[in-house]
């Protein structure tokens, strides 16, 4: 059995056409049609704390990995409600230097700026059933950094998460899905049980856990393109 993980970054209303990045920013009516169509359809959208005994072949199912990258407070407002109506579980990769802060990574290329959640939101977040996982300390480029410098940026960033939640954090997603063997290796080091890219594909049990391809949904996508998405890839 193959399964598919869906990559959102913001839920919200998207900026005015033209602005850098746009597309990546889902409607929130969009997003409750295509996740309760889903669901209608007998799919059930999970966490990857949630689906990682899918993807190790342990169980089997009609589900879908739900993942946010950035940790934006957009997620939370239209998101959230729409996840606990359906009881669905999803990750947000949160970035610590900018909990309660702003997408500062994305402003010098005119992106719209996104105000990310608060420690309270963050924790909100983790108590409703959704899992916190890490996005790099800074949101940095980690194959261009030192290896003293990626190994900072992926341990304290798991440490940082773990001292605000008081709970574990167990997955990663590579920034900008930048990549490499030895970044891939510090990430284990580090302790994470999986982790994401940007690489577009489906799972097979016998895949690295931490170089799991995702399904990007874009501000353009139907709810039949993400249908696709989630069972065909």
């Amino acid at each position: 059995m193959s399964i598919s993980i869906l990559r959102y970054s913001q839920i919200a209303d998207p900026a005015e056409q033209g602005v850098y990045l746009r597309y990546r920013t889902v409607y929130p009516r969009n997003f409750r049609i295509q996740m309760r169509r889903l669901k209608r359809l007998g799919f059930t959208g999970l966490s990857l704390r949630n689906l990682e005994p899918y993807l190790r072949g342990q169980k089997s199912g009609k589900v879908f990995g739900i993942t946010f990258d950035n940790g934006f407070r957009g997620v939370h407002t239209h998101a959230l409600t729409t996840l606990q109506e359906l009881e669905f579980t999803a990750t947000s990769y949160f970035v610590p230097s900018q909990i309660g802060g702003f997408n500062s990574w994305d402003l010098p290329v005119g992106a719209p700026y996104s105000r990310c959640m608060s420690k309270a939101e963050m924790r909100e977040w983790a108590l409703m059933g959704h899992e916190v996982g890490a996005h790099s300390l800074e949101h940095i480029r980690l194959t261009k950094a030192s290896v003293t410098e990626a190994r900072r940026q992926i341990t304290l960033a798991r440490c940082e998460l773990e001292d605000m939640l008081g709970n574990s954090v167990d997955s990663f997603s590579y920034p900008y899905g930048d990549v490499s063997e030895q970044v891939r290796t510090i990430v284990e080091q580090a302790g994470y049980l999986s982790a994401t890219t940007t690489v577009s594909g489906r799972i097979l049990p016998e895949d690295d856990m931490l170089w799991l391809p995702r399904q990007t949904i874009r501000q353009v996508d139907s709810w039949l393109n993400v249908l696709y998405k989630c069972a065909v890839g």
